[in-house]
């Protein structure tokens, strides 16, 4: 969600902690999580105060089309952005947990190697640790772009610097595997993650995607099979 004026950015980031009173009784609405943006490539100390993202696990289809189309929260959201993309997932894997919980229920019968995925990672990282994490992220999150698959990614988390998030989409989920498994500060990362125990809690999660609503910056849908 893209806010443009200053009086919108100053709406959203309201929101962070208002919302929650309009959220916690929406009927069909399992597991929800609004979250900032990092600054440059979204991956960053410094905040973009524009951009935002809201995260929502649904009992059915049906409980996320009537949000999105009669929510009185979700219509101040129209109001005060100029451009939204929605994302409609389906997990087909996860681990980890997120707040003490595994809010995703994958079905890895649905997973196509060669369609696009999209993926969520998050981690909790210890405060001491904040330091020795952050002098590594910024390399690899520079060498994502540099993936001809990459269709977006973006840092996003709950709270800056020590609830981190990824988003990102992937032309196949066969190249976003070769990234991972591949890909050398990637693989830099994963090692010293291991080594040095950043994380309190971490997860991960790939989607198969159902269908996409509307448009984003330097995002191509045609590039989606």
């Amino acid at each position: 969600m893209h806010y443009p004026a200053l009086s919108d950015r100053f709406w959203a980031l309201t929101q962070m902690q208002r919302a929650h009173q309009r959220l916690t009784d929406v009927p069909g609405l399992e597991f929800y999580r609004l979250m900032g943006s990092g600054g440059g490539n979204g991956f960053s100390l410094r905040p973009n105060w524009k951009v935002y993202a809201w995260l929502g696990q649904w009992s059915d289809e049906g409980a996320a089309d009537r949000f999105f189309a009669e929510n009185d929260w979700f219509a101040e959201v129209r109001e005060h952005t100029d451009h939204r993309i929605t994302f409609r997932m389906q997990p087909t894997m996860a681990h980890g947990e997120w707040g003490g919980t595994m809010p995703f229920l994958p079905d890895p019968r649905s997973y196509d190697a060669e369609g696009p995925v999209a993926v969520i990672t998050r981690a909790t990282i210890h405060p001491t640790k904040l330091p020795d994490f952050w002098r590594y992220v910024p390399r690899t999150s520079a060498s994502v772009y540099d993936h001809p698959a990459r269709l977006l990614s973006l840092g996003i988390g709950e709270y800056p610097v020590f609830m981190q998030a990824t988003f990102s989409v992937w032309a196949t989920g066969r190249a976003m595997t070769d990234y991972a498994y591949a890909g050398e500060h990637h693989q830099e990362v994963v090692r010293l993650t291991r080594q040095r125990g950043w994380y309190k809690e971490e997860m991960f999660a790939r989607f198969r995607l159902l269908g996409i609503d509307g448009k984003w910056p330097d995002f191509d849908s045609g590039k989606l099979k």
